[in-house]
């Protein structure tokens, strides 16, 4: 099948001139559009662009964020967020796609502050920046404090006005600071840090310091939502006090400190002890001592007394002279028991001494009577035929001992 050739008179155009074409004609027709949609596909390369796509119920439209808007994004943009754009449209013409070229983003019902705001703090929350174990407790009794604030503020007078009535043997270092408008934050964080180096190398010892200023508005105080700020204050090794003069706001600041102070001035009140409050309460002190001591001295006189007048502190020695008495009479009693014990054992062993002397051999001897062992081996003789002639033997008589020699034997008769 064969198609007829273009016209003679018509213009042919390359893909490039009508890519740049339909470009010219998007960027005259819509120099500045406004656009509403939720963002899908969202990717930050290297390069610091954002790449996006708007869409809604019906269509999409790819979109793009210059690296240079983008940083001035007071949020980070996320999937599935509802938002409103302005911006121009433009074709890609690599792809010969239209897209739109995206210069403010704003979230669609919020503002870009709060958002910003709500998800810092959760990045810091998930950091554990808020947490309560972390937070440091402050001393008792500071010696040298820093405050981080405004040195022509209201906030400053007021602070060491209440810090010298209630506490003026402390030290009190004023480090001036910006507490407002751009930059501020980047400020009173450089002042934290610089006051930890000086501690930390013993230039310049602190117990706490005082962060705050006085009382204003929600975008007076926004320097102390942030991230730099909250970075310094949880590194800080000196315990940080937040004083930001707003009761209905509670900046990232705050959160972060060791101990949030409605005002600078209840910063000043809780961050030291009352000098005469405490003056007091050490006469009350001493006072209660003193009558406790007494009622403790009365205690042990009444105890002292009711001791001496029993009868083991009055005779102290009579329970040593009855215990005397008991020991003699036993020791009388153990030598009539001893004495009574060894008749009775002479008697016994009397009684046996006469029973084995009637029955000893001697006595038999006495009567005329021998007792003939072999020598050799001191065996009592008490038939012929256990000698034999040769034989010496051994006769005990009742006043001696005769020694003889077998010469014969002889049976005795029938």
């Amino acid at each position: 099948m064969s198609f007829p050739a273009p016209p003679q008179n018509v213009k042919v155009l390359t893909v490039g001139e009508l890519t740049r074409g339909v470009k010219a004609l998007l960027e005259d027709a819509f120099p500045l559009v406004w656009v509403a949609g939720e963002i899908s596909n969202l990717a930050r390369p290297a390069s610091g662009h954002v790449y996006l796509s708007l869409k809604d119920a019906e269509s999409q439209v790819r979109a793009v964020m210059w690296r240079g808007s983008a940083l001035r994004l007071r949020f980070d943009p996320r999937d599935g967020q509802d938002v409103i754009v302005r911006g121009r449209l433009s074709v890609y013409p690599p792809r010969g796609e239209y897209q739109l070229v995206i210069e403010e983003l704003h979230v669609k019902g919020l503002g870009a502050q709060e958002l910003a705001l709500r998800q810092l703090k959760e990045k810091l929350f998930k950091l554990g920046y808020f947490d309560p174990a972390r937070k440091k407790s402050l001393p008792r009794f500071p010696r040298r404090l820093a405050l981080v604030t405004s040195p022509t503020g209201a906030a400053v007078r007021d602070m060491l006005e209440i810090l010298a009535r209630r506490w003026p043997m402390a030290d009190i270092w004023v480090c001036p600071a910006r507490v407002q408008g751009d930059g501020a934050a980047q400020d009173m964080a450089r002042v934290v840090r610089l006051l930890n180096r000086l501690n930390k190398c013993g230039n310049l010892e602190l117990d706490a310091m005082i962060l705050g200023r006085g009382g204003g508005s929600t975008e007076d105080l926004w320097e102390f939502n942030a991230e730099c700020l909250a970075q310094a204050i949880y590194d800080s090794q000196v315990p940080v006090v937040s004083a930001v003069g707003h009761e209905i706001d509670v900046t990232i600041a705050d959160l972060v400190a060791d101990l949030r102070a409605l005002t600078p001035s209840q910063a000043a009140t809780v961050v030291v002890p009352d000098a005469e409050e405490l003056s007091h309460g050490l006469t009350d002190y001493e006072s209660r001592m003193r009558l406790g001591l007494l009622a403790q001295l009365e205690a042990g006189r009444r105890r002292l007394d009711d001791l001496a007048a029993r009868r083991a502190f009055r005779l102290p020695l009579e329970r040593v002279h009855d215990q005397e008495q008991r020991l003699d009479d036993w020791s009388d009693r153990l030598r009539r028991s001893v004495r009574q014990r060894l008749a009775l054992a002479k008697e016994r062993l009397e009684a046996q001494a006469g029973q084995l002397e009637s029955l000893s051999p001697l006595n038999v001897l006495s009567r005329g009577y021998s007792l003939t062992r072999r020598e050799v081996d001191q065996v009592v003789v008490r038939g012929s035929e256990q000698v034999h002639p040769g034989d010496r033997l051994v006769t005990t008589v009742q006043h001696g001992r005769i020694i003889s020699r077998v010469e014969g034997i002889e049976p005795a008769a029938s």
